[in-house]
């Protein structure tokens, strides 16, 4: 190690890159050394703007994969698999460091020892260089093996390719492609195409840039037309290559330099795109797309360096002087030079947008949107999307000056290029511009409404009201409504004057698609002013009008707007839709493509399905009462006869619901839906065999004990596991007293005489006859269900006081109150409310005479 020796303590000035996501990043710039220290060999790169930062700090090792490609940059692998680059501004400090890693990197392979990555295998194929048979015709197919031999390990890769470019192989083997074809052996031609394949899956930068030079790049590209994949065809790529016609040099660069790496580039970009596209790995793919970004840098840097340049191409544009064609090319010059930006780095690219902009690109972007040939059109619209998507705020900032000034701002350019444009494209773009350009911006919050969120969380940001927009922002979105959005969204206000919509054109079609989405994305975006903009424009009643429109594709476009206008939950739309009855059309669409599944008539029923799980009451109210009968008719889906039962729950009745409880008159029994399994009435089971049999008791079971009839009594009303109450809810609650709770029993009707008779179940239509010594027990069982037992002696003490008051056919009651279960036994179809009545008369006529109830004492 100590006989090598580190070049030179001139720094020189480097960029460094490091590849994140397949993309080249840029560290920053500054001075390159290579230094010795403590028996290590290391590259520094202090930052130029702080010498006491290190931009980079790496050790040279001999398996790091260094390749110099160019005169200018050199590419490596890091030991943690990070790919590095260092591009030097001049090829001079490139060749030192280059020289000084390779001296480096041999005397760690003469040393060995610890750092030593290689095996035996590779340690020999160095002892013993390999080396290639002359390149001759008759040697083709033993040149072909050697490179396949040693192509298949790391060692042979490397050894071929410094054999390759030490022997300057590639330069002699151009001759044989020539007499091969002169020869027409298509033997010889598969096998130097086969060679051309090896050396460029070599993987080696310097031998990619040997082969697209223009000493070199027709006859490797010659050799690559005979893919022996495909004997029986021939392709034409150098007869590509060769037209000059496609070189197109607006103005004259001085520096050879980049001339010849504007070449190379397009070279190495049609090489990887169309000769190689089939066969390319992804190391290879990755050096070439390399080549391809460090020289578009370089291209890019000289150019933004050179002012007078600059000055000379955009002044092209504002020459009256100058024809048209030159024009053409000036504008396709800076499209591409917009094209390479968008691969640099952030930095970089503002950069070369603010030096456009200072020498007039919007300037240029105007002209060519209104120009009358479509390929400038076209490259116009690709600047403006590439500078939108950028930085939308530099476009703005320049509409807003315009304005400020009283000229006509680049939106009204915009929509007079939307609404005469016939490329779909460029119409589609345009369409794209204007929504970007139209979205609010918010101002960055301060420090303290930072501080805040973070202390409060999100919880409290979105309690918090949103930023106020952007002033300019504002100022700019106001005057488009007020003097763009007029002409922008004409061609809808005309609709108002057509009777029918079959004539509409393709391209008619295609802005109507433009400008709906448009106001759609206005809807989402400007909440209060595109309201009063749609209310007064009745725009909302044209788009209506496209619903009819024999194009299913305008249809679908049109049920998206109203669609999102009903998922906004707005009051203003809602009003809108249910005064106009938009809903109206929309069902006409339901009813011509049901009960198909295609995508229109899934659309509709979504928009009616999020109408019902939202639960909209205006909306639905107003789809019931206006299209009722038409709503009923659609039974192929249950989306709209769940919107009727919603209704109708909401009216507070539902379709089955046609009598009341207070409005049947005594006599009348309510209609009542049959069940499916053939029961009586709905929800309620038949009597099975223990209700039939508690029922039917006879006499003989008088004196069967309480608690054996309570059990069948709880039993007979169980049914498969499920508990179901036979009582009717009570229509009052009425309280009992806690003293004569248990002295409860159903009032006497006016044709009872001596013997009371059981109110009828719900779970029968005709109650059985029933003795009075079974509806005594019966009564006993149900207030000790209700409040609990109380000592048998009060139970018999108000037993017979109840036997007393029915022998007298006289009803003694306490305080005036009728008790829950005399409620729960009378049925209301029988005339149950005239019984509380006249219990409640009986009661107050006895307590008028001084009647008191047995104590029991």
């Amino acid at each position: 190690m100590a006989l090598v020796a580190p070049p030179s303590d001139v720094k020189k000035r480097v960029k460094v890159y490091e590849l994140k996501n397949n993309d080249w990043f840029d560290r920053g710039t500054g001075f390159c050394t290579g230094r010795i220290i403590n028996e290590e060999s290391k590259i520094y790169v202090e930052a130029e703007d702080e010498p006491q930062r290190l931009l980079l700090e790496t050790r040279i090792s001999k398996d790091d994969g260094y390749q110099k490609q160019q005169d200018t940059l050199i590419v490596w692998t890091e030991s943690s698999g990070v790919d590095m680059a260092l591009s030097f501004q001049e090829a001079e400090g490139c060749a030192a460091i280059w020289e000084f890693v390779n001296s480096v990197q041999q005397s760690l392979l003469a040393l060995g020892g610890p750092d030593d990555a290689l095996s035996d295998a590779d340690m020999d194929s160095f002892a013993q260089p390999l080396v290639l048979p002359q390149p001759e015709i008759g040697n083709l197919e033993e040149i072909e093996h050697h490179m396949r031999s040693a192509a298949s390990a790391n060692a042979g890769r490397d050894a071929l390719a410094k054999f390759v470019i030490s022997e300057d192989y590639i330069r002699k083997l151009i001759p044989l492609v020539e007499t091969a074809e002169d020869l027409e052996s298509l033997k010889d031609l598969h096998l130097l195409c086969n060679i051309m394949k090896l050396l460029v899956l070599l993987n080696d930068s310097q031998i990619i840039d040997q082969i697209v030079s223009e000493p070199l790049v027709f006859g490797v590209i010659g050799a690559l037309e005979y893919d022996p994949d495909f004997p029986n065809h021939k392709a034409n790529h150098r007869r590509y290559l060769k037209d000059n016609s496609r070189y197109k040099e607006v103005l004259s660069i001085a520096d050879p330099a980049i001339t010849k790496k504007i070449h190379a580039t397009w070279r190495l970009t049609y090489l990887k795109d169309v000769v190689l596209a089939r066969i390319l790995d992804d190391p290879t793919f990755g050096v070439l797309n390399s080549l391809i970004f460090f020289n578009q840098v370089d291209i890019i840097s000289h150019l933004q360096s050179n002012a007078g340049y600059l000055d000379e191409l955009f002044g092209i544009i504002d020459n009256p002087e100058a024809d048209i064609k030159k024009k053409k090319d000036a504008v396709g010059f800076i499209q591409s030079c917009c094209a390479i930006a968008k691969s640099l780095q952030a930095p970089a690219r503002a950069t070369l947008y603010t030096n456009f902009i200072n020498h007039g690109l919007l300037r240029v972007i105007t002209f060519a949107i209104l120009n009358k040939e479509a390929s400038i059109r076209v490259a116009g619209t690709d600047i403006l999307v590439a500078m939108i998507d950028h930085d939308p705020s530099m476009v703005r900032a320049y509409i807003f000056k315009s304005i400020s000034e009283k000229k006509t701002p680049l939106t009204d350019t915009l929509v007079e290029l939307l609404l005469v444009e016939v490329d779909l494209g460029v119409k589609a773009q345009a369409a794209d511009a204007i929504k970007v350009l139209l979205e609010p911006q918010q101002p960055p919050p301060t420090q303290v409404q930072e501080g805040v969120a973070r202390q409060n969380g999100d919880f409290m940001s979105k309690l918090r009201p949103s930023p106020q927009t952007n002033p300019q922002t504002e100022s700019f979105i106001n005057h488009f409504y007020g003097h763009s959005a007029d002409k922008l969204f004409q061609p809808l206000m005309d609709l108002e004057k057509r009777q029918t919509l079959n004539d509409i054109t393709f391209h008619d079609v295609q802005l109507y698609n433009h400008l709906v989405e448009i106001l759609m994305y206005l809807c989402r975006t400007h909440q209060f002013t595109s309201k009063f903009y749609i209310h007064n424009q009745d725009l909302a009643s044209r788009i209506a009008q496209l619903l009819s429109a024999p194009q299913k594709h305008l249809k679908l476009t049109a049920l998206k707007f109203f669609r999102q206008c009903v998922g906004l939950q707005d009051e203003f739309y809602n009003r809108q839709i249910t005064q106009k009855k938009y809903f109206t059309p929309i069902l006409n669409i339901v009813y011509e493509t049901m009960p198909r599944d295609n995508l229109l008539n899934s659309a509709c029923l979504e928009l009616f399905e999020f109408i019902k799980r939202e639960n909209l009451k205006p909306l639905i109210i107003h789809l019931v009462e206006t299209c009722r009968p038409r709503l009923q008719e659609i039974t192929y889906v249950d989306t709209f006869q769940a919107l009727i039962l919603r209704y109708d729950q909401m009216q507070g009745f539902t379709s089955d619901a046609d009598t009341t409880l207070f409005s049947n008159d005594g006599t009348a029994t309510p209609n009542r839906t049959p069940n499916v399994n053939g029961n009586r009435w709905q929800g309620v089971k038949d009597m099975d065999a223990a209700e039939e049999a508690y029922f039917n008791t006879s006499d003989d079971e008088d004196e069967t004990s309480p608690k054996i009839l309570k059990k069948q009594r709880r039993d007979s009303i169980i049914t498969n596991g499920v508990a179901t109450s036979p009582m009717l809810k009570s229509l009052v609650d009425y309280p009992d007293d806690d003293e004569d709770a248990m002295d409860t029993r159903p009032p006497e009707t006016a044709e009872t005489s001596t013997e009371p008779k059981l109110s009828p179940s719900p779970m029968l239509q005709t109650p059985p006859p029933e003795r009075l010594s079974e509806k005594r027990r019966r009564e006993e069982n149900d207030d000790e269900d209700e409040l609990g037992k109380l000592t048998s002696t009060k139970r018999r003490s108000s037993s017979s006081s109840i036997g007393s008051a029915t022998s007298n056919n006289t009803l003694k009651r306490k305080k005036g109150f009728v008790s829950k279960n005399e409620l729960r036994d009378t049925p209301a179809d029988k005339g149950g409310i005239k019984k509380i009545e006249i219990s409640i008369s009986a009661k107050t006529a006895e307590s008028d005479r001084g009647f008191k109830p047995d104590d029991g004492g």
